[in-house]
């Protein structure tokens, strides 16, 4: 339990900020006027304007290496409306995360096992007067609030317990098995596009064990798999990104422990034009994949508009 007096000393901040505005710098001024001992790291405030789906994903892939503390996450495009300001405590006291109740909290509590409690961000006394309306709930709820709860506030004091179970879940697409043409499939999708251009997939890498016995790991790779003109790939799987032979596409675990698209030196996601959201189904090759019809090399070169 979040007994009182206990104290955090790292509040993690992630959010969909940018840093063209003030509100990154603004959020960590109100956390240090109230907490000035508490480190701030700011884990990223690069997600997509209003992209829950991408901050959630983001938080559960830094959760495991997050130093214990509080968490901030500020992905809100319902600001101002009925959702929930909430805090969730997880490994009874070890952590607390701050942010609204839109599913963007969900992933990585689940990750490290769930909410031990929950409250609703409600007691003034905690946040600060909104004299321009409730249009940054980052600055005058969410920061105050993980900044109280740094200097030993008790979770229970910033407002009154909710189920943990009542709250909004997040929602992550799950790999499937069908059956095709040329044998069972793994039907999937891309779930985020590093900076490099990597894609990782919803697909854990023991999915792969049960559709291919390929000699050298390759795999025949159909991206765009519901559009009108899909186009398949014979992918390689390999341990490392510069173990990619040229003009193939590599299938490599990423530091998340997924399964993730890519290709040598290059991003995966402008040669193949692929992004989060598009379907691939991945199978065993077929003696007919290496036969006219199907396309296999990557062209990798310097790209009209620069980079690689």
């Amino acid at each position: 339990m979040n007994a009182p007096g206990r104290q955090y000393d790292t509040i993690s901040f992630l959010s969909d900020f940018g840093h063209a505005d003030e509100f990154v710098g603004v959020v960590h001024s109100v956390i240090r006027s109230i907490a000035p001992q508490v480190g701030i790291v700011d884990v990223t405030h690069g997600i997509a304007k209003f992209d829950t789906r991408a901050g959630g994903l983001a938080l559960a892939r830094a959760a495991n290496y997050l130093n214990p503390g509080v968490v901030v996450a500020v992905v809100d495009p319902g600001v101002g409306t009925d959702r929930r300001p909430v805090a969730l405590e997880v490994g009874d006291g070890m952590s607390v995360l701050i942010g609204p109740d839109k599913g963007l909290l969900a992933p990585a509590v689940g990750l490290v096992g769930g909410a031990t409690r929950a409250v609703h961000l409600t007691n003034e006394d905690y946040q600060l007067p909104r004299p321009g309306g409730a249009t940054f709930d980052g600055r005058d709820i969410f920061a105050p609030g993980a900044a109280h709860l740094a200097n030993g506030v008790p979770i229970t004091e910033l407002g009154p317990e909710i189920d943990p179970a009542a709250l909004l879940p997040g929602v992550l697409p799950i790999s499937r098995f069908e059956p095709g043409e040329h044998g069972q499939e793994l039907v999937c999708e891309v779930l985020w596009v590093d900076h490099y251009g990597n894609c990782q997939l919803n697909v854990d890498p023991l999915e792969l064990l049960s559709i291919t016995d390929s000699p050298g790991g390759e795999v025949m790779v159909t991206i765009g798999a519901g559009s009108a003109t899909p186009d398949g790939r014979v992918g390689v799987r390999v341990d490392a990104y510069d173990q990619i032979p040229s003009g193939r596409i590599g299938l490599v675990v990423d530091s998340s422990g997924l399964l993730s698209i890519a290709v040598a030196r290059g991003s995966a996601a402008r040669e193949l034009e692929l992004g989060e959201g598009i379907e691939l189904r991945i199978r065993d090759l077929d003696p007919s994949d290496r036969g006219p019809g199907v396309s296999t090399p990557v062209q990798l070169g310097p790209h009209p508009s620069g980079g690689f």
